[in-house]
């Protein structure tokens, strides 16, 4: 299930950024951070809304969340 994938996402980037420069912390690590939680967060609170257009736009803000992580993980 792509939520659970999202979770184990979340786990992945947190072990990857630890070894980050310290430097990093309060910038790429944290918003990588961000944006990683921010996946599961927009599946989970889309699943929860009542009509399936709304979940569709969370599904969207999720996949603009990964693509965030993504070129975020690119820029270490």
């Amino acid at each position: 299930m792509v939520y659970q994938e999202s979770l184990e996402l979340v786990e992945i980037v947190y072990k990857v950024t630890r070894d980050f420069p310290k430097e990093e912390v309060f910038g790429i690590v944290s918003q990588l951070r961000r944006a990683a939680v921010s996946v599961s967060l927009n599946i989970a609170e889309g699943k929860g809304r009542f009509h399936t257009k709304v979940f569709v736009q969370f599904l969207y803000q999720a996949r603009g969340s990964l693509y965030e992580t993504m070129t975020l993980n690119k820029i270490k």
